[in-house]
């Protein structure tokens, strides 16, 4: 009865914490493999792929601005 008021208060059905983060994960790692596989085609072709993203820039490796690219991306959806 507590959840159900507290739901009442908050205006709907409230996700959890575990429910959220899987989600988190589930667009981290697609993300991930997209960023990744464009860089690596970017890298065949010689391209200059960090300067594309914001927060890739300033890394030196090819797994290294993926992430970081990925968490700036990631940043702009939570």
């Amino acid at each position: 009865m507590a959840a159900l008021i507290t739901d009442l208060r908050t205006g709907g059905l409230q996700a959890s914490p575990a429910q959220h983060s899987k989600g988190f994960v589930a667009i981290f790692a697609v993300s991930f493999v997209a960023f990744l596989l464009i860089a690596l085609v970017a890298e065949v072709l010689t391209l200059r792929w960090r300067s594309w993203w914001p927060g890739a820039e300033s890394e030196n490796s090819l797994i290294g601005g993926v992430k970081a690219a990925v968490y700036t991306f990631m940043s702009y959806l939570y």
